[in-house]
């Protein structure tokens, strides 16, 4: 008996199910977690640079000035809706007293930016 003359009829279309199960699970699994983009707008990069700075520095007061000003930017256009969802949670997770979590949560944010589109250009204060 030679050990490969054994056959298993069924284990290659067992091997080829779970490896499409596979990759179905890990399409949905980085589509699912991918990190909204926030444009291209400077306005907007740098409120969310502002907010990384409250975060970092615990500064409640400057956190609720970033939210303020954060909520005003998806009606003028410079920043999605689903970003700004995104935000939202951040800032409420450092309400809740997680500033460590919420700093890094916010910093991965801000390295999946990809500036793609139309710049504006801040306005001047």
């Amino acid at each position: 008996m030679v050990a490969g003359n054994y056959r298993y009829p069924g284990l290659r279309k067992c091997l080829l199910a779970g490896a499409a199960i596979t990759a179905v699970f890990l399409a949905w699994f980085f589509w699912w977690k991918k990190t909204p983009q926030m444009g291209a707008s400077e306005e907007t990069f740098k409120a969310v640079d502002a907010l990384f700075t409250a975060v970092t520095a615990r500064d409640e007061k400057l956190l609720a000035r970033c939210e303020q000003h954060l909520q005003t930017l998806p009606e003028a256009g410079e920043l999605p809706t689903a970003a700004l969802d995104y935000l939202n949670g951040i800032i409420q997770n450092a309400r809740a007293g997680h500033w460590q979590s919420a700093a890094v949560r916010l910093y991965d944010f801000m390295m999946a930016q990809r500036r793609e589109g139309t710049s504006r250009q801040a306005k001047p204060h």
